[in-house]
């Protein structure tokens, strides 16, 4: 990973892995974990959101070259987080309800078993990175807020204004149409009516060595409670990392995977011996066991969609939905193409 030559502890992670492959020691080693029989071989293999499709690409092209997995990862991310006509993160992304964007990103690299993330970073665009140098320069996991930015700052980021023009614009005409009784002008009829959107992408690779890391940003919930953090800079929820099994991510309502840990939860789900695909909805049947009767329709169904993309140490790929009619992008070692997503339930 770069950045890291430096650091023993990566160092010794990675001689590690050469070690045990060397001595052919079997890949899982701990003792009382469920143990599964995970084939040996891999390849080059990138799974993200539907938006994450020039990220699945570059990715896995990057990969292929010999960059390390996360550094690859984030490298995909970024085409979203500095793309001002992505609305869902990094610079464009749309802001709270007081009109500021505030970033959420988390990874996790497989081989040393680290991660890093950021919670309400305000004036940076590629949280990804910062949620990197996190990993690589700190003993903590998690930073939030001004502490984030400033940590940021320090290491020669740039602050700047992540409202576009565009951003803006929705932004103010969701204002003026909170309600009829506030002190705002409404839009005239007729108009189209900003829809309040969540908007994320995330990316999980593994490469020919088997060797894995995943990534998530996001500009979360579009008018939030200022100070809101999702489910992507949380391990275990936004994304995560088991360089024995593989990795797994989500897009959707932050709130319903945060508490069931479903990135998490749906690595668990492989280790059993589940297919990405099967893994993640199966999370997903947790989701709605758990979910507040509030937030359920007259036949118990979510009112709220939630995906999740998962790969496993082999190279197999899959996603899984709530709804029907999703699509998510996928690097298959040769070519980067969208898929549709196994859901649970069909819309009407």
């Amino acid at each position: 990973m770069s950045n890291s030559l430096s650091r023993r502890d990566f160092l010794g992670a990675a001689s590690g892995v050469a070690a045990g492959a060397t001595l052919g020691l079997p890949l899982i080693t701990h003792p009382g974990f469920p143990a599964v029989h995970i084939r040996q071989g891999s390849k080059n293999v990138a799974v993200a959101s539907a938006n994450g499709l020039r990220g699945v690409e570059l990715t896995g092209r990057l990969v292929g070259e010999g960059m390390d997995t996360l550094d690859a990862a984030i490298e995909g991310v970024k085409t979203q987080e500095l793309d001002p006509d992505d609305s869902s993160v990094g610079y464009g992304g749309l802001p709270n309800e007081d009109g500021v964007v505030q970033l959420d990103a988390s990874c996790m690299h497989g081989p040393t078993k680290r991660a890093g993330a950021v919670g309400a970073l305000e004036g940076i665009k590629t949280p990804s990175v910062v949620a990197k140098y996190v990993l690589l320069y700190t003993d903590h996991i998690m930073l939030v807020g001004e502490g984030a930015k400033r940590f940021a700052l320090s290491y020669g980021f740039k602050e700047e204004d992540l409202m576009t023009e565009r951003s803006r614009a929705r932004w103010l005409a969701w204002r003026a149409n909170r309600g009829p009784d506030d002190d705002w002008i409404n839009v005239e009829r007729g108009k189209e009516m900003v829809i309040r959107e969540t908007g994320t992408i995330n990316i999980n690779v593994v490469n020919s060595n088997g060797d894995i890391s995943s990534v998530t940003t996001t500009s979360g919930l579009s008018w939030k409670i200022p100070g809101r953090v999702g489910d992507s800079p949380i391990i275990g929820a936004g994304q995560y990392t088991d360089n024995d099994i593989g990795a797994a991510g989500s897009t959707g309502r932050g709130e319903a995977n945060i508490q069931v840990c479903g990135a998490f939860l749906t690595v668990e789900n492989m280790r059993r011996g589940l297919s990405p695909t099967d893994a993640a909805l199966e999370t997903l049947r947790r989701v709605v066991a758990t979910t507040e009767p509030r937030l359920l329709d007259e036949q118990g169904r979510p009112t709220f969609n939630l995906n999740f993309y998962a790969t496993n140490k082999a190279g197999e790929f899959g996603a899984g939905t709530i709804w029907s009619g999703g699509r998510y992008a996928a690097f298959d070692g040769a070519t980067a193409a969208l898929h549709d997503i196994p859901y649970l339930y069909e819309r009407e």
